[in-house]
């Protein structure tokens, strides 16, 4: 299973000075994971994922954000730096689903 959308880069306002920088899943995306996944909670209810950004692919967890009814993705630094993009900016993501799957 795996989702491709455009997405805004956002920091994590509970943690501005370590500078966690996300993009939120569209709602109906979160809702198939939620669904595929329900079954194999980990912590903080998170859900490995594959992840492509640009040029840049890489292993992952996305998170349920219960203010936003989505999942979230964390965005580490060296793909920020690796693909010229920073909060505000606007990026297009691959997310594959690893866990849950039969």
């Amino acid at each position: 299973m795996a989702f491709v959308f455009d997405a805004e880069l956002w920091i994590w306002d509970a943690r501005r000075s370590e500078s966690w920088t996300f993009v939120s899943l569209p709602p109906e995306a979160s809702e198939e994971i939620r669904d595929v996944a329900g079954g194999a909670p980990r912590g903080f209810g998170a859900v490995r994922v594959r992840v492509t950004v640009g040029g840049t692919t890489w292993l992952t967890s996305v998170f349920p954000d219960s203010a936003r009814g989505t999942y979230v993705l964390p965005i580490k630094r060296a793909v920020r730096k690796a693909e010229a993009i920073d909060e505000g900016d606007t990026a297009t993501v691959t997310v594959e689903v690893l866990q849950g799957i039969d």
